[in-house]
C-alpha cells in the first residue's frame, strides 16, 4: 500500500462499494473481474476504479482483470476489516434491535460484543445471541470487552450523553442513529447517519420530478 499519499474522501467512500460488489461477484462464481465489468455493476467508469485502486498499489492483471478473491482480501485489508473490531449497540428500540440483528457484521469483520439499554423491560433480554445490559455498566464492559466501535440508537435527547459516555469509556469510533448532531473530541471518529435527512432528499428529489411533469 502507499503511504503519505492523500486519498480523497470520494475514493474512500467508494471502496466499501467495490468490496460489496466483488463479494456479490464471488458469491455467483466468478473469480476474475474486469475494471469494464466492476464499473458496469456500480454506475463508476472503468477510469475511475482504476485510478481508485492505484491509490492503494498495484492490483490485478493487465489484460486478464481482477482476481476477485485477491481483491476482496487487498479492499478487506485497505478497509481495515481484518482488525475484527468489537462494536456495541445503544439504545435497543425497533431501530436498536434491527441493527443488532443485521447478519452482515459478522461476515464483515466486526464482533457484536455488548448490547445497552435504560429501560428496565428490555435489559435482560437476548438479541442475536447478545444479552442487554444496563446502560450504567456501559464504561466497565466497554473496557472488559475492548469495545471498538459504539453505535447509537437512542432519541436524539439521549444520544450527547451516550457519546460522552462511549467516549469516556475508551470507544475510537461512534455511528451515530440519532437525528441530531452529537459532539465528540477530534480523536474520535464519528459517522451520522440521519435517517430522516436521507428521506427528505429523495422526496425532494421525487416532487421535482412530478412538477416537471406537470
Amino acid at each position: 500500500m502507499k503511504d503519505h499519499i492523500v486519498i480523497s474522501k470520494a475514493t474512500i467512500d467508494r471502496l466499501p462499494l467495490y468490496f460489496r460488489t466483488l463479494r456479490l461477484s464471488q458469491e455467483e462464481g466468478i473469480d476474475i473481474i474486469s475494471s469494464e465489468e466492476l464499473g458496469q455493476r456500480l454506475g463508476v467508469t472503468p477510469e475511475q476504479i482504476r485510478k481508485d485502486l492505484a491509490s492503494f498499489g498495484q492490483f490485478g492483471k493487465k489484460g486478464v482483470g481482477y482476481y476477485v478473491r485477491e481483491l476482496i482480501g487487498n479492499i478487506g485489508e485497505i478497509l481495515g476489516l481484518h482488525y475484527h473490531w468489537n462494536i456495541a449497540v445503544v439504545g435497543i428500540g425497533h431501530l436498536g434491535s434491527a441493527l443488532s440483528n443485521y447478519q452482515n457484521f459478522t461476515s464483515l469483520g466486526f464482533n457484536l460484543v455488548a448490547l445497552f439499554d435504560a429501560s428496565p423491560e428490555v435489559i435482560g433480554k437476548t438479541v442475536n445471541g447478545v444479552v442487554v445490559e444496563s446502560i450504567d455498566r456501559m464504561t466497565e464492559i466497554v473496557r472488559d470487552r475492548n469495545i471498538h466501535i459504539g453505535i447509537i440508537a437512542v432519541p436524539a435527547v439521549y444520544a450527547q450523553g451516550v457519546a460522552d459516555k462511549l467516549v469516556s469509556a475508551g470507544v475510537a469510533g461512534i455511528w451515530n442513529f440519532a437525528p441530531i448532531k452529537i459532539t465528540v473530541p477530534d480523536k474520535i471518529r464519528i459517522v451520522n447517519e440521519d435517517l430522516s435527512v436521507g428521506l427528505s432528499s429523495l422526496s425532494y428529489h421525487l416532487s421535482r420530478s412530478l412538477h416537471e411533469n406537470d
